[in-house]
This record gives structure tokens, C-alpha cells and sequence, in this order.
């Protein structure tokens, strides 16, 4: 595959040192999307199908056998479904152990998602890097020669600042991308656990005063900015230890 007349290896060559650490970068990206992507896959369940068995059973008082059912999918929703069943006589045990375990599952899916956005920051970083080092390469050959150069004497330098700039975008953004893409998945789970939790507690007439939400969790601002990230972290602590 060329590029600029120019095959990957070459154009690996001409970027410097700054490439390799942006070819860890890549991995990275690479692994942590792919293995979010099966963590989703491997949870896929049909809802549908799920809540129309669970109301034929929930409709029969088969609590126990309502149990058994949600435990054999790995779903949140089923998951959270289970803990709620299993504790329906104390609603402070149950609204205990459902924040605690909707928090378990938020963190899950979770994963991995503060080093896809280390990634998706420090990628343009190694690439102006590399920008700044090939311009400093370009000006040593000014200062060398006095002055008299031809422009295939700066051409290297040149080839290393753009190419590394060009590299750390390739990776940054779509890194980027697929973040919000992962963390917007966060909170639809925390969205339906929520809601089964109301659509039970209707069935069941009762009121679980339990809430897990993404934003109690250790997240990650795309933002680097300690002001914001200062008040998210006053905020969680508060989250916590509301009643």
C-alpha cells in the first residue's frame, strides 16, 4: 500500500523516533475496541423476548423460578433483574445490594475506557512532537551548511513533522470516536437498569431507593481540564454519600 508514493515502512522511517511510541498508541486503540466490541457481543440479549417471559412468570408468583431464569443471561438488565427478585422482602437490603451491584456492572462496562482516552490525548501530542523535532532537524541543516541550502537538504526534517502530525490525528480520532461511542453504551445500560428496576417496582408495589448511574463511577473526562475534573470529583463524593 503506498501513500504519497511512499510505502508504510518508508513513511515509518521518515517519521522519526515520535512513531514508535505512536505505534503503541495504535495497538492500543486497537485492542481496547475490539475487546469493548466483544464484552457488548457477548451480552447481547434478546429484551424483548426476555421481559415477555419474565411478566408470564412474575404474573404466575413464580418468583423462584423468575430467578432462575434471569441468572442465565449475562444482560445487565437480567443481572439486575435477578438481584431485585432475590431481595424483595427488605427494601433497604434490596436497594443496598442493587446499588452496589449496578455499580459492579457500570464498571464493567467501563473498562478499558480511561486508557482509550489517555490514548485518544496523548496521540496529537507524540505527533507535534514530532513536528517540533523535525522542524529542529530541518533548521540544524540551515545552520550547518551557513545558509546555502537546497530544499532536498531540509526535506527530511520536513517529512518527520508532517508525518508524525498526520499519524497521531489518524489516531487520535478515531480513538476519540469510539470513547464516546463505548460511553454512550455506559449509559444506555445504566438507563434500562434503571428502568426495569421502576417497571418492577410498579409490578411489585413497592418504591427502591437505588441509584447507579455512570456518574457516581470514576469517569473520564474527554476534557483535560483539572478545574472541570475538580468538580466531578466533588461531585461523585457527594453522589456517594447521599441518602
Amino acid at each position: 500500500m503506498m501513500f504519497w508514493d511512499q510505502t508504510l515502512w518508508n513513511l515509518f522511517h521518515r517519521g522519526g523516533f515520535a512513531m514508535w511510541p505512536l505505534l503503541f498508541c495504535s495497538i492500543m486503540v486497537v485492542a481496547i475496541v475490539v475487546e469493548r466490541f466483544c464484552f457488548h457481543l457477548r451480552q447481547r440479549m434478546s429484551e424483548i423476548s426476555f421481559q415477555k417471559e419474565l411478566k408470564r412468570l412474575l404474573a404466575l408468583k413464580k418468583i423462584r423460578e423468575a430467578i432462575s431464569y434471569s441468572r442465565n443471561f449475562p444482560h445487565p438488565v437480567a443481572k439486575i433483574t435477578a438481584h431485585y427478585l432475590s431481595h424483595l422482602i427488605s427494601d433497604e437490603q434490596r436497594a443496598n445490594v442493587l446499588r452496589r451491584e449496578g455499580s459492579k456492572i457500570l464498571k464493567e462496562a467501563e473498562q478499558n475506557l480511561k486508557a482509550l482516552a489517555t490514548v485518544a490525548h496523548l496521540s496529537p501530542l507524540l505527533g507535534l512532537l514530532g513536528t517540533v523535532t523535525g522542524l529542529v532537524s530541518a533548521f540544524r541543516q540551515i545552520e550547518i551548511r551557513g545558509g546555502q541550502v537546497q530544499p532536498a537538504h531540509l526535506a527530511n526534517g520536513i517529512w518527520e513533522a508532517l508525518i508524525t502530525t498526520v499519524f497521531g490525528l489518524l489516531i487520535a480520532i478515531p480513538a476519540l470516536a469510539f470513547f464516546h461511542y463505548f460511553e454512550n453504551k455506559v449509559d444506555f445500560v445504566s438507563w434500562r437498569m434503571q428502568h426495569v428496576i421502576s417497571e418492577l417496582d410498579e409490578f411489585f408495589r413497592k418504591e427502591t431507593q437505588s441509584k447507579f448511574d455512570p456518574s457516581i463511577l470514576p469517569r473520564v473526562n474527554p476534557d483535560p481540564n483539572p478545574r472541570v475534573d475538580a468538580q466531578n470529583t466533588q461531585a461523585r463524593g457527594e453522589a456517594r454519600v447521599a441518602p
